[in-house]
């Protein structure tokens, strides 16, 4: 199975259309929170600058550097107040050098980013459902095939906008579905966090 980067993955997130907010302004800490209605009114074509996304390259105490996908160099300061994801509410220690990163929170003199959330190799995805077998789920999504884990006690299913459950079996294969998850650094590979499905 062909190994691609984390751009080509990420292509699909949909960031730019719906936005990102931070955790606490919404309550909550989920994948569904960082695709939430922006708080900002940012004009069309402008950078956004209370976020930051990017491959974490250097973690130096509570500050996070990361390299974005448009290349610019962020810093991101980490408080006891700040919410972080990764697959699940989770704590700062859990993020590593190399994941990705996306963090919202407002932006500092020094041009750093006090971080109100952060995600950590959060992806949302619109893929086409090519076969499903126990936990995995064979995807394909923008020409290329996606590997999705289902995760006990953690993946939920929402269906036709119903509350999420965690029975996952009435997902149905060669059907288009939303994937809110995890993205597994270096691979082609998810941890589902939710499935979207209209059946």
């Amino acid at each position: 199975m062909s190994t691609f980067n984390r751009r080509s993955l990420l292509a699909g997130a949909v960031l730019g259309g719906t936005g990102i907010v931070g955790a606490s302004a919404l309550g909550g800490f989920g994948a569904e929170d960082a695709f939430a209605s922006p708080t900002l009114s940012i004009e069309p074509g402008m950078r956004d600058p209370e976020f930051a996304e990017g491959l974490i390259s250097s973690i130096d105490g509570d500050v996070i550097s990361a390299r974005g996908s448009d290349g610019l160099l962020w810093r991101v300061r980490v408080t006891d107040a700040t919410s972080v994801w990764k697959l699940t509410p989770t704590t700062f220690d859990a993020v590593k050098v190399g994941d990705g990163m996306y963090a919202r929170g407002p932006q500092l003199d020094d041009g750093s980013l006090a971080a109100d959330a952060v995600w950590a190799n959060i992806v949302n995805l619109k893929v086409h459902l090519v076969s499903m077998r126990s936990n995995r789920l064979e995807m394909d999504h923008n020409g290329s095939r996606v590997i999705g884990h289902v995760i006990p006690g953690t993946t939920a299913a929402v269906y036709n906008g119903t509350p999420a459950i965690a029975d996952v079996s009435m997902v149905k294969v060669d059907t288009h579905v939303q994937i809110l998850g995890a993205w597994i650094p270096g691979t082609n590979e998810v941890e589902i966090a939710t499935i979207y499905s209209h059946r």
